[in-house]
């Protein structure tokens, strides 16, 4: 960490915040908190360059025109790169992950270069994939099921160095037929689920946090409120 604060870094959430996805920024800092650890967010608009010295990175959903905005940012204020290389953990949700990616097509089918921090390529699919999606996670770490609310038209896939963040159990996830959800790749998991995602998987935002503080374990939090609502999702 960069000092005695836990600074979470809320990336372009003045366009890439269309489906709420900010809440996983306000998740990390309130589990840090409850376990009394001081946690900030800084929020970095297209007016700020984007520092490469926070402990963790949030990206959220947009549509087509706020995707080539971010691009167009995080391209010139090459800190998000920067941060990952050094091992900062990034959680890039639906269109982030477009956005980190080699390239995406737009809906009018305009190709647009992403800035290449996973290997992925996106191009719209025939059908808009809208639902819950739940998940068997590949990623070392997490045991437990993920879900979350998919709402994209994007299929994604995976080139070599990229491997995909879960299997799909019920729902569509990356929308190519590979069975895949979502993508890791070094310090960066992304993913298609909305709820925010945080909300609910909390062993994710843990496993993020453990990233961000350089810990093998954190002190257990005993929330009902969010098992039960993790068992009315997992019903679907």
């Amino acid at each position: 960490m960069s000092d005695s604060t836990v600074r979470i870094g809320l990336v372009l959430p003045d366009v890439m915040g269309t489906y709420g996805d900010g809440g996983n920024a306000l998740i990390l800092r309130q589990r840090l908190r409850m376990r009394g650890y001081d946690a900030e967010i800084v929020e970095i608009t297209l007016n700020d360059p984007v520092p490469e010295s926070l402990d963790a990175y949030t990206l959220g959903g947009a549509e087509d025109s706020a995707q080539r905005l971010a691009t167009r940012h995080l391209t010139k204020y090459p800190g998000l790169q920067k941060a990952a290389e050094r091992g900062a953990p990034v959680l890039a949700i639906c269109a982030a992950i477009q956005v980190l990616g080699n390239w995406y097509e737009t809906s009018s089918g305009e190709r647009v270069d992403g800035v290449s921090m996973l290997d992925v390529t996106t191009s719209p699919q025939a059908t808009r994939s809208i639902g819950e999606v739940i998940t068997k996670p590949h990623l070392d770490g997490l045991t437990l099921p993920l879900t979350g609310f998919e709402n994209h038209r994007g299929g994604t896939t995976l080139g070599p160095d990229a491997r995909g963040l879960a299997r799909v159990n019920h729902g569509v996830g990356n929308g190519v037929g590979d069975g895949q959800e979502g993508v890791v790749q070094g310090s960066v998991i992304g993913t298609y689920m909305h709820g925010p995602a945080l909300a609910r998987n909390p062993e994710l935002a843990d496993l993020i946090l453990k990233r961000a503080l350089g810990v093998d374990e954190l002190p257990t939090l005993d929330l009902p409120e969010v098992e039960q609502l993790r068992r009315e999702r997992l019903r679907v």
